[in-house]
């Protein structure tokens, strides 16, 4: 595609693909593409061959004399209606309205169901900061913008949503209020780029009109921060699940120990945080939460629906602990705290009892500080471990977890152990075929998708990338968005797959800027993944959609890439 001003291409796309509707649905549950309807139809050629007409009017729309008043009212109204085409995630359907624009006004009101006030009052806290308007939230119903727990389309499940845009008035219909939630990030990328920032901007707020009916491919959708390689605080972690919830990222797993620090107390070995997590990589002084902290964490998460599953790595990545409790060690010598970047070389006693004490207090201090469903052991790279140990320990501490009502959650290595029925794998290799999780599947095991050539977000864009690592090849943001979860190793069925979740490692990254440079643009693509139909995925229509993202960032203050691959918008 040749270059050109994003926004014009943006608004060419609407004219060739009709202006009511452009095809970025996929047909319902049960229904075969023809029975979607003409307004959900993909347009003549498919999506490449409407992209190259875009493109083409594009070039002939710049072309065109411009600057009267009556040019610039088209340019905005194509600008809006195409907001309703360029949702990232893109929805299950939706159906772009001409002259169904709602205006967001000083006056406008925000009304909610009962049940419905915390993600009204979570979108009026979003929109005053730019508009400086008021936008009351008041008790349903009434006239302006309202969230409602009644009427959603009988598919949208648990976390979908039905939003409705018209002159007269926005309705957000759902189940839950995990389903208001997810509608409201789509509602404001209806809004201008600008509603992001954090200052007031001048309007007007044109909401985008039309007809949206949404629900997710995966119950886990997960982001991951490894917080111990370098530690980040507590507002970082909040600035972070922020990010990701615009994305419809519904679970945060922190990585809270690893080889170079230990990043929460636990009440019972106190010197786990104090002194082995009084560093990290390179040296620096570290930190770590105490439980107040990780609890307020957990609330701030929970208010975004985002769920936290903490990581607590063993046998192996447990030098911090090791350092801290002389006797946790085989032969009862503390080594030294760890400030590099090896793996491998560390692993927890495993035929000492008092290695299975430690656990089980770990564990209970951590499940009470935990209301999801989830605890992470970790379990990888444990070279350091014999495999019959490796297994002898993953089956003893599986279990308590278990007994303290917990899911355990692992990284895919723990399949040479024998997983408990309810056990889930993370599965975190570089290739596409895993004999060992493959027949893990077939017994019962789930997986959750992070291959590390496709997911992992400290990889380098491309080789010139000055942050990150390359050991799983360099990741551009095409290669991070073109492949299935579902499809991806041989041997698996795609009922095995429960979600998809991108990890951020930090071994080179030492600010939250760092993080957010790896993470922006990759991590929208790979929420996509999750939360759209497979059958919306497609490169060229995504990276029109993904380029309006940035000014958005920009207008939020989010640090990220500029890909190549992607026409970014500017404005």
């Amino acid at each position: 595609m040749r270059s050109r001003t994003p926004l014009a291409l943006l608004a060419a796309l609407v004219v060739v693909s009709g202006a009511a509707s452009p095809a970025l649905a996929a047909p319902a549950p049960g229904r075969a593409p023809s029975q979607v309807g003409a307004r959900s139809a993909a347009p003549a050629g498919g999506w490449d061959a409407a992209l190259a007409r875009a493109s083409d009017a594009a070039t002939a729309a710049e072309a065109t004399e411009a600057g009267t008043a009556s040019a610039a009212e088209a340019g905005r109204a194509l600008a809006v209606t195409s907001r309703m085409s360029t949702l990232v995630p893109v929805p299950v359907t939706v159906q772009p309205a001409t002259g169904a624009d709602y205006p967001l006004t000083a006056t406008t009101w925000i009304y909610a169901d009962p049940g419905a006030e915390a993600p009204a009052a979570y979108l009026a806290g979003v929109l005053r900061p730019a508009t400086g308007y008021q936008l009351p939230v008041q008790p349903a119903p009434g006239t302006g913008i309202s969230l409602l727990l009644s009427g959603a389309d009988p598919t949208v499940g648990d976390e979908g949503y039905q939003l409705d845009v018209t002159a007269a008035k926005v309705v957000l219909r759902a189940r839950t209020a995990a389903g208001l939630f997810e509608g409201v990030q789509s509602l404001r990328q209806l809004l201008p780029a600008r509603v992001e920032s954090p200052t007031a901007q001048s309007g007007p707020w044109q909401v985008a009109g039309g007809h949206i009916v949404d629900h997710p491919r995966y119950a886990y959708r997960g982001a991951m921060l490894d917080v111990a390689r370098h530690f980040r605080p507590v507002a970082d972690v909040e600035r972070y699940i922020d990010e990701v919830a615009r994305y419809k990222i519904n679970y945060l797993h922190l990585h809270l120990t690893d080889d170079q620090g230990w990043r929460l107390v636990i009440n019972s070995w106190p010197r786990l945080a104090t002194y082995g997590g009084s560093t990290q990589v390179g040296g620096g002084p570290g930190g770590y939460y105490t439980q107040a902290d990780y609890t307020a964490i957990v609330a701030y998460a929970q208010a975004r629906h985002v769920t936290i599953v903490p990581e607590v790595d063993m046998p192996g990545h447990t030098n911090a602990a090791l350092a801290s409790y002389a006797e946790l060690n085989c032969d009862g010598k503390a080594p030294p705290l760890y400030t590099g970047v090896d793996v491998g070389f560390s692993t927890l006693c495993v035929h000492k009892e008092l290695t299975y004490r430690f656990i089980e207090d770990v564990v209970t201090e951590l499940a009470a500080l935990t209301p999801g469903p989830y605890l992470h052991l970790g379990g990888d790279e444990a070279t350091s471990t014999t495999p019959a140990d490796y297994a002898t320990f993953v089956n003893r501490v599986q279990a308590i977890a278990h007994a303290h009502g917990k899911i355990v959650l692992g990284w895919h290595d723990v399949v040479h152990a024998t997983p408990l029925p309810t056990t889930v794998a993370q599965y975190w290799g570089t290739e596409t075929s895993d004999a060992q999780v493959a027949a893990a599947t077939k017994k019962g095991t789930t997986l959750i998708m992070s291959p590390a050539s496709k997911a992992y977000l400290d990889m380098k864009y491309t080789a010139s990338t000055p942050l990150g690592q390359d050991w799983a090849g360099l990741i551009e943001v095409k290669a991070a968005y073109n492949w299935d979860p579902g499809s991806f190793l041989s041997g698996v069925a795609s009922s095995a797959i429960t979600g998809i979740e991108a990890p951020v490692w930090t071994e080179t990254l030492k600010s939250q800027r760092d993080v957010e440079y790896m993470a922006f643009p990759r991590l929208p693509a790979l929420a996509e993944l999750g939360w759209s139909p497979k059958s919306t995925h497609d490169w060229n229509t995504f990276k029109v959609r993904l380029g309006t993202q940035g000014p958005r960032w920009k207008a939020a203050g989010v640090t990220y890439y500029r890909s190549p691959q992607v026409p970014w918008a500017t404005s």
